[in-house]
């Protein structure tokens, strides 16, 4: 039987055969340097772990003057010694919204905190079987980084405290980004949408963005999205587009085919109010009452009540704009538990193609 526990306070009296450890980033000197320093472009292991166990609670925060850090910075895990890292994304997608910013919400599995959403956490459970390793990658221009971290996890006697191997999961997250995405309607004014572009038909779901694409056996968990609206003068909501998500390589239309993307991600008409939840929300909001939407956007949506299981592969996806009409820059992380090996992840972009773009209101793209 599997003492790896279900984290909720249903079982929070059950004790259990464990021992509670911490990776953290103290000062070995005894003085009050409690931060590992990142050069510029320096890649290195934070946390080493040996044998069975589990990641309970990851906190991170840094310190740096570089614009953008969170997307230049990446995280990645690997677990039971693969080659493949489970876990590749910039550090502050990773931790729940895109652009490279920092914004203070709370979800139930990640959180960012204040000061500015500087103090970032995630609740996620990782286990392993024989051992953990988890990389931080500084992918600044000129400026060092001050990493700041806490990795505590459980670690067990036996394998066998994880229940069964096929039973098991292994946490997967993955970061994506489609700058512009291909749409086909940017000179069609907002009041003609409903005519000209909301009738138009998509019966296949091929020219969507794909938030995940992945082969094994497992459970999908959510996802953020972060969509920056970049035409300024017209189709300045980024909504309408449904989601799909195909399991184990049906045809269109899929089992789990959505209403718009507002509604996926469990909002309603339009909305403009930054809000955050522990299943759901709008942690940032960039527009105004007489700018709407227009700018830089970050939403999402956890199946923790509802994880999407899948035997063989999933893609999970969504359109940009209705039948995908809109040109837009769209990025996001899933986050997903599934049986190892992990296939391989598209390549993950160079720091200069993941830097968010420029905020002021009239930027268009040439």
């Amino acid at each position: 039987m599997s003492i790896i526990g279900t984290g909720t306070l249903a079982g929070l009296a059950r004790i259990r055969d464990y021992k509670s450890k911490r990776v953290s980033s103290w000062d070995r000197k005894g003085a009050n340097d409690d931060s590992e320093r990142f050069r510029p472009g320096e890649r290195r292991d934070i946390a080493l772990i040996d044998g069975p166990g589990c990641v309970k609670h990851i906190w991170m925060t840094i310190g740096c003057r570089e614009p953008a850090y969170p997307r230049r910075a990446v995280v990645r895990m690997y677990w039971d010694g693969a080659n493949r890292p489970a876990v590749e994304v910039p550090i502050g997608d990773f931790f729940g919204v895109g652009h490279g910013m920092l914004v203070n919400y709370q979800s139930l599995p990640l959180s960012m905190s204040p000061q500015s959403g500087k103090g970032m956490n995630c609740f996620f459970p990782m286990p392993f079987r024989t051992g953990a390793r988890i990389e931080i990658a500084a992918e600044t221009g000129a400026e060092d980084f001050h990493l700041y971290y806490y990795v505590d996890y459980e670690s067990y006697d036996s394998p066998d405290a994880l229940g069964p191997v096929e039973d098991l999961g292994y946490f997967h997250a993955q970061w994506r980004r489609e700058n512009l995405t291909k749409g086909w309607g940017e000179d069609v004014a907002r009041h003609e949408l409903s005519s000209r572009v909301w009738n138009v038909p998509n019966l296949t779901g091929d020219e969507n963005y794909v938030i995940l694409e992945a082969q094994g056996r497992g459970h999908y968990v959510g996802c953020n999205l972060n969509i920056d609206c970049v035409n300024r003068e017209k189709n300045d909501w980024y909504g309408e587009g449904d989601d799909m998500i195909f399991i184990d390589g049906e045809p269109f239309p899929p089992s789990l085919h959505g209403t718009g993307t507002e509604d996926y991600f469990c909002m309603a008409y339009c909305p403009w109010d930054a809000f955050s939840g522990p299943y759901y929300g709008l942690p940032l909001y960039s527009g105004n009452p007489d700018w709407p939407w227009k700018g830089k956007n970050s939403m999402y949506r956890y199946h923790i009540e509802d994880p999407i299981h899948f035997e063989k592969s999933i893609r999970v996806t969504i359109e940009h704009g209705h039948a995908n009409s809109l040109s837009n820059d769209y990025s996001s992380t899933a986050y997903w538990y599934q049986t190892l090996p992990t296939g391989p992840f598209p390549e993950l972009l160079a720091v200069e193609q993941r830097l968010p773009l420029p905020n002021e209101p009239q930027w268009a793209p040439k």
